[in-house]
């Protein structure tokens, strides 16, 4: 029983969710397995522990939002432009959350480094991976900006590594005020970090 091939997609969907909304310490096996509409049995089926959980939502969420980066930040739009369009689908994104429960959700990485990185080295392992990969993923945009002289940057890792500081900064902001219009000024302040200046129209307010 509740050992059909839906079963760990619901507790993983369910178990993100509250996550999302409360935390991970707060919760429980059974509260998870209430939420999915599976007996508890079925969490142990797919998962040795609690932690093994919390990987396989941090894997499930990356991969979607690998997909989307990649789809961004890949296409055939100039490098600055990926990188606006990266920061005006994430406001968005935070806004379709607030209007389904209420509140700014945040960043289901930054939520779970400021409680769980120092709790379990395997959750803080891949969560530096995670990082690493959107940094490698906005270096390579930058790169691209710096080779035609639209950025002035001296090292394009660590350009990226504040962009992705400041992005993930930003929505913690929203989260705690509770407000997507915190996320306003990333991309005015993203041009700053890289030495760029805004475009024409973007200076005369058009």
């Amino acid at each position: 029983m509740g050992r059909t091939s839906d079963a760990r997609e619901k507790i993983l969907s369910a178990a993100q969710s509250l996550i999302e909304l409360r935390g991970y310490s707060a919760l429980g096996v059974a509260e998870i397995c209430k939420a999915a509409g599976v007996p508890k049995g079925s969490f142990y089926y797919f998962f040795a522990s609690k932690e093994a959980l919390a990987l396989a939502v941090l894997d499930e969420h990356w991969a979607g939002q690998q997909a989307t980066w990649t789809r961004i930040l890949n296409s055939a739009a100039e490098p600055l432009q990926r990188l606006r369009r990266l920061f005006e689908e994430t406001e968005a994104g935070q806004l379709v959350g607030q209007q389904s429960c209420g509140t700014v959700s945040g960043c289901l990485f930054g939520n779970l480094t400021l409680e769980m990185s120092n709790q379990t080295e395997a959750v803080r392992a891949r969560l530096q991976e995670i990082f690493d990969a959107q940094v490698g993923m906005v270096a390579s945009v930058i790169a691209e900006a710096l080779e035609r002289k639209e950025v002035t940057v001296i090292d394009t890792r660590e350009a990226a590594r504040a962009v992705v500081a400041q992005l993930e900064g930003q929505v913690l902001f929203a989260k705690l005020y509770n407000n997507t219009h915190r996320l306003g000024p990333l991309w005015a302040n993203c041009l700053a970090l890289l030495g760029a200046r805004p475009p024409r129209e973007a200076v005369a307010g058009i």
